[in-house]
């Protein structure tokens, strides 16, 4: 590159602006070399011995590429780290999301087995104070509870939803377990050991009053009057 008489009555540093205004590149980014010296900024051409028509040359400063790699690399990070913030914020609207629909499900399992659950109290009780109940209602009761089971199963949850669904999944077991013993108990009213144990003192007393429970020898009757009163002594 060739130098006009009006530049060399000026710096390195001006010359470099002079450059950067025709080719672009800007002047903390060139190496001005004259003589395969490079000249500081503030050093006139003229005392550094630049005549008019002298040639420099003009180089891209290696260090500004550097830099230009650097600038880039942290661009493409800053980058990168915007875009996992935002997909990590989508994640966290769709787990987000997916946690309130699972808390929904929850809670409308949870209002069907507060309904079942009257249903079996009311059972419970009916049992123990001794009133049959068809055998078709422990059915009926067992197969509802069974379809929530069935719904809770199906809900994908975590985290407190996933708590939730796991109580409420022992609460139906917990139904399920009370609907059996009174079935049971329905089916064999027996079932209740206090009772059985009542009954049995009932039969011994009768026995005691009867005696031994081998019949007794045969007594010849001596007339109608003997055998009637037998019976009255029975009864």
């Amino acid at each position: 590159m060739g130098l006009g008489s009006s530049s060399c009555k000026i710096s390195s540093g001006e010359l470099k602006k002079q450059i950067a205004e025709k080719t672009g590149l800007e002047p903390d980014k060139q190496r001005v070399l004259f003589r395969g010296k490079e000249k500081e900024d503030n050093v006139h051409l003229s005392s550094a011995g630049m005549k008019d028509k002298s040639k420099i040359l003009v180089l891209e400063n290696p260090t500004s590429k550097v830099k230009k790699v650097e600038e880039m690399a942290n661009i493409e990070e800053k980058v990168e780290e915007s875009i996992a913030r935002k997909e990590s914020k989508v994640e966290e609207i769709r787990e987000t999301e997916e946690m309130s629909k699972a808390f929904a499900a929850v809670a409308r399992v949870r209002n069907e087995v507060d309904k079942l659950s009257e249903r079996v109290a009311a059972i419970e009780v009916a049992v123990n104070s001794g009133t049959k109940i068809a055998a078709e209602e422990f059915d009926v009761s067992a197969e509802l509870l069974m379809r929530e089971l069935l719904k809770l199963d199906g809900i994908e949850a975590e985290g407190e939803a996933k708590l939730q669904r796991k109580a409420e999944v022992r609460r139906v077991q917990g139904f399920h377990e009370t609907l059996d013993k009174m079935k049971a108990r329905n089916s064999n009213p027996f079932h209740d050991s206090n009772k059985a144990a009542s009954v049995t003192t009932k039969w011994e007393t009768f026995d005691s009053e009867m005696g031994s429970s081998t019949a007794p020898p045969p007594q010849p009757m001596s007339s109608s009057t003997t055998v009637t009163e037998e019976w009255e002594k029975f009864d």
